[in-house]
């Protein structure tokens, strides 16, 4: 039987082996060597768009978004580093980390002292290779590793950086799933970095399953998927959807979020959004180690969307934040650095999450002077299984008393310290009884 609605899905789980499939994602665009612009980032929306109706969006060279500017397209054929003999030494179709992203086209014979200067290592890993980016200042280098650094000697080096900066466009991916309110969820996951599986193919595969799900299912919300490279992307979306950012209620960055550290919530610029407690509500719930730490200007797309002109509710969610893990930006971050079951635990938290969100209602106790006989209604017959040590009653009683139009589902769970999912239930008990009758959001009330 096919799910309908989060709260199936989180009960059955039916929807198959969603770690092996988002790892089977991460595979296929793995060798793709992406960048801020180009083929690279085309290829891959492609991809996606083989799970997702994906639209697939151009913001042309030389457009103004703010204060940037949509810079020149960015394609690259090979590059090389051959010695005297002939013999490739450093070779890009080994490695799309092997060339500086954004490198100007280059082809010179250049001695060892002079070559050096383009050439970046990481010493305290010598068999790792780096990864380094000139995007807005035209310049060129290599990505090797300090091992091969080491046994380079003093020879006469050819040196190929076929590449092109062309007049062209930036693209991104974009996904609105129509809910019953206009009101969005966003899910962002930056696209335009090269080989690296935990930053950032872990955050793409997760969020083109979310919405491969999510496109299945009756939705309260409007879920809107964008898959935009990191920085300028999020600003030339913002500078789109200047005038509707608005609708924007709740959202979450996703990024390094399949190695197996624990999962971290990175709160957003308001500190107490509902995506905030919701999400580090669904941590709490699933009884794994977890951070949630304070909102900061550094890190990934949510400093975009929490700029000071927007201030959307927008968090970044990871398992080991970047800079965090050695691994990060090298070509350690590999296909050995991700995992499934990594993959699939952050899924599954983010699918609690929403759940959260669709349902964090508000309800109105329909008799508030004392409690209400419940046993004449059969509602201890529907809960009075003590196996639980009586929580179901006292989810009863918690909606009951707080359930005064002022305090909403999530509220309840949060003072009770209980699981959102048995507050809901009883909700759910309470609405059959008519003891409780649900209050109106402002979507529903100006529809």
């Amino acid at each position: 039987m096919n799910p309908t609605n989060l709260e199936s899905v989180i009960r059955d789980r039916n929807i198959g082996d969603v770690g092996k499939e988002m790892y089977e994602l991460i595979s296929t665009l793995y060798p793709i060597c992406r960048s801020i612009t180009g083929k690279g980032v085309r290829d891959s929306l492609h991809i996606i768009q083989s799970h997702v109706p994906l639209e697939i969006r151009e913001v042309r060279t030389g457009t103004q978004v703010f204060d940037w500017t949509v810079p020149q397209e960015w394609n690259i054929n090979d590059a090389y580093i051959k010695d005297s003999s002939g013999e490739k030494i450093v070779d890009f179709k080994q490695s799309t980390l092997h060339v500086v992203g954004y490198s100007a086209p280059v082809k010179a014979k250049m001695r060892l002292g002079e070559l050096r200067k383009y050439l970046h290592t990481l010493p305290e890993h010598p068999d790792w290779i780096p990864y380094r980016t000139s995007y807005y200042t035209e310049s060129w280098g290599f990505c090797i590793r300090e091992r091969q650094l080491r046994a380079m000697k003093d020879d006469l080096y050819e040196v190929c950086i076929d590449t092109s900066l062309t007049n062209g466009s930036l693209s991104f991916g974009e996904l609105l799933i129509p809910g019953k309110e206009a009101n969005e969820v966003l899910i962002s996951a930056h696209i335009c970095h090269p080989s690296l599986c935990n930053d950032n193919l872990s955050g793409v595969a997760i969020a083109t399953l979310l919405a491969k799900l999510l496109t299945r299912l009756s939705l309260r919300y409007s879920y809107r998927f964008i898959f935009i490279p990191a920085t300028i992307g999020a600003i030339a979306w913002l500078a789109a959807n200047e005038r509707t950012a608005s609708k924007v209620k709740h959202g979450l960055v996703l990024a390094c979020a399949g190695d197996s550290g624990q999962s971290t919530y990175k709160k957003s610029r308001r500190n107490d959004a509902e995506i905030d407690r919701a999400v580090s509500h669904a941590l709490k719930d699933s009884g794994a180690p977890y951070r949630v730490i304070d909102f900061s200007p550094f890190g990934y797309d949510e400093r975009q969307f929490c700029s000071p002109g927007f201030n959307l509710p927008v968090g970044c969610l990871m398992r080991t934040p970047h800079a965090e893990f050695s691994e990060y930006h090298t070509s350690a971050d590999n296909l050995d650095f991700v995992h499934p079951e990594s993959l699939a635990d952050t899924f599954w938290k983010i699918v609690s999450a929403f759940f959260i969100l669709e349902h964090n209602k508000r309800y109105l106790n329909r008799k508030p002077q004392g409690e209400p006989q419940l046993g004449r209604r059969g509602i201890y017959r529907a809960v009075a299984d003590q196996t639980d040590g009586g929580g179901r009653e006292r989810a009863l009683l918690w909606v009951l008393n707080q359930s005064d139009g002022s305090k909403s589902l999530l509220d309840i769970a949060d003072q009770s310290g209980m699981e959102f999912g048995a507050i809901k239930r009883a909700a759910d008990v309470l609405l059959d009884c008519e003891l409780l009758k649900e209050v109106p959001t402002s979507a529903e009330r100006s529809a």
